[in-house]
């Protein structure tokens, strides 16, 4: 017998900036299957991204929603959570990728084998998963820095995907990243894996990690991740 409840799910923002589409796909798939929670650094609403006039119509109506309010990443408690989804977020670079609270709910959910899914500069976010000091914890860490050269990253072990140099050289804005997502998931030991063709959709899913190599990507991915929680939702019943 299927169960009627829904897992809840925290769909993480950058607030430096957010594809307004990769979102919209990511809440429009996500609101029909989970209980959906936005969170953001400081709990600050997020700059979107590429938008066009129907994407800013659907923003308008979406903001006059309560569960358009984000909550603050720094009171999120990670046990309530079944899957955290980050998506296309070029701002993720920025505010995202150094931040330690942040890492320590992505340990949890390393820990517990809960399901992660990140897209594009989302996939930026998991760089924050490290092994930091306990006196570290909590605080934003300067990006690079020796605090997080010399800790070991949690993803290390896992297969996956995300924006690649070749994607990111075409922006107006490569020359000032602070990082280089495909660069950086190698340098600490990751596997990293892309499609020959720039924009292509590109998906790569190793445990419970998935993960879309760009904006393009994020209906399959997230779709992966629906399809994995539908299954372990249904294992669950099923014992």
């Amino acid at each position: 017998m299927a169960s009627n409840t829904k897992l809840n799910c925290l769909i993480v923002l950058s607030r430096e900036g957010v594809s307004a589409q990769s979102f919209i796909q990511c809440f429009t798939m996500t609101h029909t299957a989970f209980n959906v929670q936005l969170a953001t650094p400081g709990g600050k609403q997020p700059e979107f991204s590429s938008t066009d006039d129907q994407s800013r119509r659907w923003l308008s109506d979406f903001n006059t929603k309560p569960f358009s309010v984000p909550l603050c990443l720094e009171v999120i408690d990670a046990q309530r959570y079944s899957c955290l989804i980050v998506p296309h977020c070029p701002g993720a670079v920025h505010d995202l990728a150094n931040n330690t609270t942040l890492g320590q709910i992505l340990s949890q959910f390393i820990r517990d084998r809960k399901l992660v899914c990140a897209v594009g500069l989302g996939v930026a976010a998991l760089l924050s998963c490290v092994d930091i000091p306990k006196e570290s914890q909590g605080q934003t860490i300067d990006y690079p820095s020796e605090k997080l050269k010399n800790s070991s990253w949690l993803f290390k072990s896992y297969s996956m995907t995300g924006s690649t140099v070749c994607e990111l050289a075409c922006g107006p804005n490569f020359g000032t990243l602070p990082v280089i997502v495909e660069d950086e998931v190698r340098d600490r030991g990751g596997s990293f894996s892309a499609s020959g063709e720039s924009g292509a959709v590109h998906v790569v899913v190793d445990r419970h990690l998935v993960t879309g190599q760009n904006e393009a990507s994020t209906i399959t991915a997230v779709q992966n991740l629906v399809l994995l929680a539908n299954q372990r939702q249904g294992k669950s019943v099923g014992k």
